[in-house]
């Protein structure tokens, strides 16, 4: 067998496999423990975009000093971003503490990411023309 053939084959296979391959993105909210009520909702919109676009998202709770002492309080905005999400998303990672940092990772559930990608075979409806933009004169 010619190798020069043989090189262009597996390179031309190991394409291929590349091409078909699912990659997951790791996208991240980062909050702080004392987020305010408008900002948090800021934030969630965001991770939701995130979640109806099929990739998954780790939010963050970043503590500074003192704040090291009140964990419960990064727990419970934590559990609030999950509560609020449960239609859309699975926890995938319960809060772990690591370092200053209190983490939670989300995965889009299997019924958003239907959601999000239309069927190979549907074709998106035309806008209505609206009245009185008629084409014949």
């Amino acid at each position: 067998m010619d190798y020069g053939r043989f090189k262009f084959e597996t390179i031309k296979r190991e394409k291929d496999q590349r091409r078909k391959q699912n990659v997951i993105k790791l996208k991240e909210m980062k909050l702080r423990p004392k987020v305010a009520e408008h900002d948090f909702q800021t934030k969630f919109r965001g991770v939701k975009q995130f979640l109806e676009q099929g990739e998954k998202v780790k939010v963050t709770i970043m503590f500074r000093g003192r704040e090291m002492v009140h964990q419960e309080i990064g727990r419970r905005i934590l559990d609030r971003v999950a509560d609020a999400a449960k239609d859309i998303a699975v926890v995938e990672r319960a809060p772990i503490m690591e370092g200053r940092n209190l983490f939670l990772i989300l995965a889009p559930s299997t019924k958003a990411a239907a959601k999000a990608e239309p069927e190979p075979g549907q074709v998106p409806e035309p806008a209505p023309e609206p009245e009185g933009a008629s084409t014949n004169a």
